[in-house]
Order: structure tokens, then C-alpha cells, then sequence
């Protein structure tokens, strides 16, 4: 069935194949060049069996885009698609040649087309829905708020064009195969063609005419990716797969919980003896390691790292999908420089003349600069539009370190970690980050805590007890079960006190043996390394390790046991001590109370009438997936009326206080605090709860000033889960186990009778 038509058509498909292979193949050979410029880590080669099985349950179970549920699912398809439909592609080059061409072996299979037929419907109906919500999320209509504000919206249109298309056509070749009496496969086999056959003609010349049309847009898409290496909307379908296979944890899970050490070369930095040529942090793009330029070049711009995150959803410059995409233009931008393929002059251009660009409505770091040049090579990393930055320095200050980026995206992008990198550089080797956190290093170096108070000030909260509290002196008698590691907001923060001496007092009631450090616990060094100062974490964390080692002194593993109350401490002791050679076993004391109430060792038996709405702290929750036992312990607790906030457990909202915003002005946009607690308050509760000091801190100065505005009722209180607990345990009719527009303001509204463990009137 080979005629003129055919002759011509199929030859210009070969020719064309023919060009768009050697254009793709430069293009790898070029993209790989560039990522191999970055730095080594040898961290990401293995254990390989582990990383391969992450890889296909990622990709083909799609587990982390079905949390989107239905955009999850019609993505799927397009995915299966567009992998598990190639032969389709295969056989157009020979039905251009050939209408009655089929493949060998497979071509009349029934089993094979009835997954072209059922696959290439579901392509069709998923890039449609795709692209429906595409334009119902446009920033057109949505403005800011919409997860496309900031992405390449043509290169998008140009991908979703491709794939409807190929998938028209791939289910038109089939039908016109029915309507041509062209095959023999069974009709069971075509159910959607054999529909859409009823209403084509027979004509097997216009079979040849789609075959080549489907040929032409894919080659086309081929040659256009080709020739732009940073279209990650198009390349993250081949990137991906290599990106999730060397994420960073080889057990599947997301790069979140301990920050990884600072390291040049492939090796950890020792900081009491550097080398000459160690790279502090990323001060420049070449300054990445490789897996960071494959993250760069896989971010597919769907912006669910931007529509998580708590400092762009309250006006702040920070999107982590611009972050990556500014990082991700100018590595390929900079690239003949760094490969040796161009050389930049002495010295730099004149940046003040540059102006902000059209995107820069959305971020004040994106696109300032274009193209490949002189002003591109001599660009800082981080700095202002007069210093012609890649990323603002309002862009990398603004970050909490919350995780709802790295939780969300669907291709293992590593966003804290750049982030935090960049900003290593910045405070170790430029001095230059916000006046505030200097204040919190300098009193976390002469003081041991971020407050500055004295260290002898960790220790008045004892005196306040009813019952004796053990001190460690030495290493810790085998009867003392738990290290109660306090922290330094548990044992200064006037707050966060009274969570202190309510977990001490349930676990005293539980017959748990105990002991804390008093005045030898210093911080855990989370906020000088989550702002950048890996040198004073560093510092402290072996200080600590020290102390600790000595304490558990003649303990094996398993018995080394630290309870906490600070989620960020529960992380650096439990995640990222390991790095310094300290291995304990920690928990937070919400798993240990909610262990306790499961044993019978702690039995809520006086209802409190409130209604609850629990907020999950980042680093409890989605840094360590502790989500379950606080919520069991409130469920424990009788006459409590528990009721989620929209954005939870893993789609929590941050409180605005992690990566060592605590101490930093929150200057521009909407306070996070005050937006977490306007979502707590739309639920109406008697109770905002959480688990975490800092938490506490920020949700209640947001309460204080909606009650100071009328805008929340008096009794509404911020408390921890363990302070609901204990008000559980108290005799019935204690004040604040009742409901009433009264409960919590009372002076003598305390946790229990007689208890010493606290008032829970008025956060101040």
C-alpha cells in the first residue's frame, strides 16, 4: 500500500529522525558535562537495590504526586503514556511508509491494544485535565496565589500542545485502522478506536497522513528541548528518574530532618583544621555539588514547593521553585564559562542599571540578567538587584526551613539544603546575614543559649517543683531510665516553663525515673545551624556530645535514652549528632507520654470540656513524621472535641519561627504567625495545640494581639498536648477542665490541684 504519498512523507520522517537524534545526543552530552562541573558526593552512588526499588515505587506508583489525588492520577497517564506508548511512535514510522504496517511479534496482540487503546484515552483525558487546571489556576486569575505565578507558562502550553496531540493521533492511527479494515486484532481489543471508527472514513493514505503528523510534533518537541537545556517543564521527563534514585536518603525518604555537614570536595569540613582550598558553603554556582545541578535542571516549574510554603503564602519574595529555577537558569546560562568554553573579563560590569523585569512582580531574584555574557559569569550568588544577584538576599532569609517544599515536590528536589548552603556562605565568609541573628550567635557562643541569660537561670524551674528532680552529676545511676533534656526555651522561655514542669510531673506520676543536666545543658546549636553557622554548631554539638558521652558513660546502645520537649532539639540530637559521634536514642515527649497513657501508666480520667485544633510543628511532624502520638494523646483525653485545620500534618503550616526566624524581624508581608492562628481561630476553639516551645511562643504573641484587636475571645489558650493531658489526670471540676467564656483566664486555672506544674491563665 506504498505510494507517492507515502515515499515522500516517509522520507522526510527519516531525514528528520535523523537530525533530531544528533541534536538530542549533543544535548545529553552537553547537559551531563555541565552537572559533572559540580562538586563530588559520594554519598549518592548506593546501596543501589534500595535506591532502585525507591525509583520504581515513586515513579510507577506515583506516590508522591497521588497526594494531589486527581492531578496525581490524570499525570499517571500521561506518564505511562508517554513511556509505555513509545512503540506507538515506533510503528508511525512504519505506517507512514506502510498503512498496514503493524509491529513485529506484538502488532495484533490483544493485550497490547487494549493498553494502547485504554492508555491513550486515559493521555488524552489526562492532559486535558491538565491543561483545565492550568487555566483554572492561572495567574490571571488567581494573582499571586496561583502555583504557576513565576513558571514559564509558553514552555508549558508547548509541552501540554505536544502530548494532546500525539495522543489524538495515536488513538486516530488505531481507528483509522478499524475504519480501513486494516487489522485483525480482536475487537475487545479496541473499544474506544472501534467507537471513534464509526465516524472515519476508509482511507488508508489519510492513516499515513496522521502517522507522519505524530512523528513531526514528536521530533519537533525533541529538537526544541534540544536546544534548550533548562526547559525542566520538558527534560524532567528523562532527569527525574536519575534525581530520584540519587536523592539523598537511600531508604526513600525525603531530604528533611538533619541538615547534612558542610562539606568541599566531596569530604566533610574539619573545621579545627580546614583546608586551603575548602569551599565554605555555596558562594558561587560551581560551588554545587553535581546532585544539586541535577536538581536545578529537573524542576518541572508545577510550583507545589511555591503553594506549600508559608513565606511566599504570606507575601515574602521566597518561592522555592523560583529559587531553583533562578539557580537552574544561570547555572546553563554560565556554562561555557565554567566548561572552559568562554573566559570572563577582570573585572565585573556596572550592575546598577539593571531593572526589575515583568517577573519580578512574583520574586525580586528572577531573570535580572539573560543570556550568556560577562555580566552573567561575574554574578554573586546571593545579593541585591544593584549587586545583580541570582538570589535576593530577602529571597534566602525569608525561608523557615518548614520542609513543605522538599515534602511536596514530585521529583525529590532538595530545597533546604541549597538554601542553607547559600546561606553557610554568606555568614561564614561574607559576615553578611540579618543584624538580629547576630545578636542570638553571640549569646549562644558567651552564654550557651540563644536568650543570653545566665546558664545558673536553667535551674530555677526546679525549685519550683513538688517532688525532687534528679540532677546528672556524673554518669547517670542505671535506674534513671530518661536524660529529660529540657532545652533552652523549657528552661528560660516563661511559656515553654510551664510545659517543662507539666511533662516532669507526668512523668514523675508514671513512675518514670528521670534525670536533667540543670545548668550543664547548653544549646543544641539548631539555630546557629539552621541560619547558616555551621562553625558555632559544630562548636557546640561536640560540647554537648562531651557532656552527654559522659553521662551515659558504661551504657550500650538502647540505653542511652533522651526525652525532649523541642522538637528542634529532638532533631539535632536525634538526626544530626550521629555526625559528631554522638548515637542516642531520642524521643519527644509526646511519644513517651502517649507510650505511657497506651502502658496505663498515665490514665486520663477527668473529661475537659474544650474544643481542640492541634497545629503540627515543621520539625516534629514533617522533618520526623511524628504525627500520630500527640493527636493519641488528645484522643485519650475524655469530653475533648478534636477538629484538623485544612493545612495539617503533612501539608501543615509553619508558626514562622524554624530556620532560626525565631530570631529575625519578620519585616515584609503578613506575619506566618498571625496567619497560622487566623486559620486555628476560623474553627472557633477553646484551645490551640501544639507540641513545640517555639510553637507556643509564636501562636500565642499572634493570639494576644487578635485578643488585644477583639478579634479572638478571651478564653482561648495556646497549650501543649502534655498540659492537656495533665489537666486530664486533675480532680473533676479543676479550673479549665470545664467549658465557658471563663476557663483559662482565672489566676488559679492550674494543671491540677495543687500542682506545681503551672497556671494556664492568659499566655503572656
Amino acid at each position: 500500500m506504498t505510494g507517492p504519498l507515502q515515499i515522500v512523507l516517509g522520507t522526510i520522517s527519516v531525514l528528520f529522525l535523523i537530525v533530531s537524534v544528533v541534536l538530542a545526543y549533543r544535548a545529553v552530552r552537553a547537559m551531563v558535562r555541565i552537572i559533572r562541573t559540580g562538586q563530588p558526593d559520594s554519598t549518592r552512588n548506593g546501596p543501589v537495590g534500595p535506591r532502585l526499588k525507591t525509583l520504581v515505587v515513586e515513579s510507577l506508583g506515583h506516590t508522591r504526586m497521588l497526594k494531589w489525588s486527581a492531578i496525581g492520577a490524570a499525570h499517571w497517564f500521561v506518564f505511562v503514556g508517554f513511556y509505555g506508548l513509545f512503540l506507538t511512535l515506533v510503528e508511525a514510522f512504519g505506517e507512514v511508509w506502510d498503512p498496514a504496517f503493524h509491529l513485529p511479534l506484538i502488532g495484533e496482540w490483544g493485550l497490547w491494544n487494549l493498553f494502547a487503546d485504554l492508555i491513550g484515552t486515559g493521555t488524552i483525558l489526562g492532559i486535558l485535565y491538565l491543561i483545565y487546571r492550568r487555566q483554572k489556576d492561572h495567574p490571571r486569575r488567581q494573582g499571586r496565589t496561583s502555583r504557576f505565578a513565576g513558571s514559564n507558562e509558553g514552555r508549558g502550553y508547548f509541552v501540554e500542545a505536544v502530548v494532546l496531540t500525539v495522543g489524538v493521533c495515536i488513538l486516530l492511527i488505531r481507528a483509522l485502522k478499524v475504519s480501513s479494515d486494516l487489522t485483525e486484532a480482536p475487537t475487545w481489543s479496541h473499544p474506544v478506536a472501534s467507537l471513534l471508527a464509526t465516524v472515519l472514513p476508509d482511507s488508508p493514505d489519510l492513516l499515513s497522513v496522521v502517522a507522519f503528523v505524530k512523528i513531526v510534533v514528536s521530533l519537533t518537541w525533541l529538537v526544541v528541548i534540544s536546544r534548550i537545556l533548562n526547559m525542566g517543564v520538558a527534560w524532567h521527563r528523562f532527569s527525574a528518574f536519575f534525581n530520584i534514585y540519587f536523592k539523598r536518603n537511600d531508604d526513600g525518604t525525603v531530604a528533611l530532618g538533619p541538615l547534612q555537614p558542610m562539606t568541599s570536595n566531596g569530604k566533610p569540613i574539619d573545621f579545627e583544621d580546614p583546608g586551603e582550598d575548602d569551599v565554605f558553603g555555596r558562594g558561587k554556582i560551581e560551588d554545587f555539588t553535581w546532585k544539586g545541578m541535577l536538581d536545578f535542571t529537573t524542576c518541572t516549574e508545577c510550583g507545589r514547593c511555591q503553594s506549600q510554603c508559608p513565606a511566599w503564602n504570606t507575601g515574602k519574595p521566597l518561592s522555592p521553585k523560583m529559587v531553583i529555577m533562578d539557580l537552574r537558569d544561570h547555572l546553563y546560562a554560565k556554562a561555557p564559562y565554567l566548561l572552559g568554553e568562554k573566559t570572563a573579563s577582570e573585572t565585573a560590569p556596572d550592575y546598577d542599571v539593571l531593572k526589575p523585569s515583568d517577573e519580578q512582580v512574583w520574586s525580586s531574584g528572577y531573570a535580572r540578567i539573560e543570556g550568556t555574557n560577562d555580566a552573567q559569569a561575574h554574578r554573586p550568588l546571593v545579593g541585591t538587584l544593584e549587586e545583580g544577584g541570582v538570589i535576593d538576599p530577602d529571597v534566602l532569609w525569608s525561608c523557615t526551613n518548614c520542609g513543605a517544599c522538599v515534602e511536596q515536590c514530585p521529583v525529590d528536589i532538595e530545597h533546604i539544603d541549597h538554601i542553607d548552603d547559600m546561606r553557610r556562605y554568606q555568614v561564614l565568609i561574607e559576615s553578611n546575614f540579618p543584624s538580629e541573628a547576630g545578636v542570638m550567635l553571640r549569646n549562644l557562643e558567651n552564654r550557651g543559649n540563644p536568650w543570653g541569660v545566665s546558664p545558673s537561670t536553667r535551674e530555677d524551674w526546679i525549685k519550683e517543683m513538688d517532688f525532687e528532680v534528679r540532677m546528672a552529676d556524673g554518669p547517670l545511676p542505671y535506674d534513671v531510665e530518661y536524660l529529660f533534656w529540657v532545652g533552652c526555651a523549657g528552661a528560660i522561655d516563661d511559656r515553654a516553663k510551664k510545659v517543662t514542669k507539666a511533662v516532669a510531673e507526668l512523668l514523675h506520676t508514671a513512675g518514670v525515673e528521670f534525670a536533667v543536666l540543670g545548668s550543664g545543658e547548653t544549646c543544641s546549636g539548631d539555630p546557629a545551624r539552621r541560619m547558616g553557622n555551621e562553625f558555632v554548631f559544630q562548636m557546640m554539638a561536640q560540647e554537648n556530645v562531651e557532656t552527654l558521652n559522659g553521662v551515659f558513660e558504661g551504657r550500650v546502645p538502647g540505653t542511652r535514652k533522651i526525652v525532649t520537649t523541642c522538637p528542634h532539639c529532638f532533631n539535632s540530637l536525634g538526626k544530626e549528632y550521629p555526625q559528631v559521634g554522638g548515637e542516642y536514642e531520642v524521643v519527644h515527649h509526646t511519644q513517651l507520654l502517649s507510650q505511657l497513657v497506651e502502658e496505663g501508666r498515665l490514665t486520663p480520667v477527668t473529661p475537659v470540656d474544650r474544643k481542640v485544633t492541634y497545629h503540627d510543628p515543621c520539625f516534629l511532624g514533617r522533618h520526623n513524621k511524628v504525627y500520630t502520638p500527640p493527636r493519641e494523646i488528645l484522643d485519650s483525653v475524655q469530653g475533648l472535641s478534636t477538629q484538623e485545620m485544612h493545612r495539617c500534618k503533612d501539608r501543615g503550616f509553619c508558626c514562622g519561627a524554624g530556620g532560626a526566624r525565631m530570631w529575625m524581624e519578620e519585616k515584609i508581608g503578613k506575619r506566618i504567625n498571625v496567619e497560622r492562628t487566623e486559620e486555628a481561630l476560623g474553627l472557633d476553639p477553646d484551645v490551640i495545640s501544639t507540641a513545640c516551645p517555639f510553637c507556643i511562643t509564636m501562636l500565642s504573641d499572634a493570639l494576644t494581639s487578635k485578643k488585644q484587636n477583639g478579634e479572638a475571645a478571651e478564653h482561648v489558650e495556646v497549650l501543649d498536648v502534655s498540659q492537656i493531658l495533665l489537666r486530664s489526670m486533675a480532680p473533676v471540676g479543676t479550673p479549665g477542665t470545664e467549658h465557658g467564656a471563663e476557663v483559662g483566664t482565672a489566676d488559679d486555672d492550674v494543671a491540677g490541684t495543687g500542682s506545681a506544674a503551672t497556671g494556664h491563665g492568659p499566655q503572656a
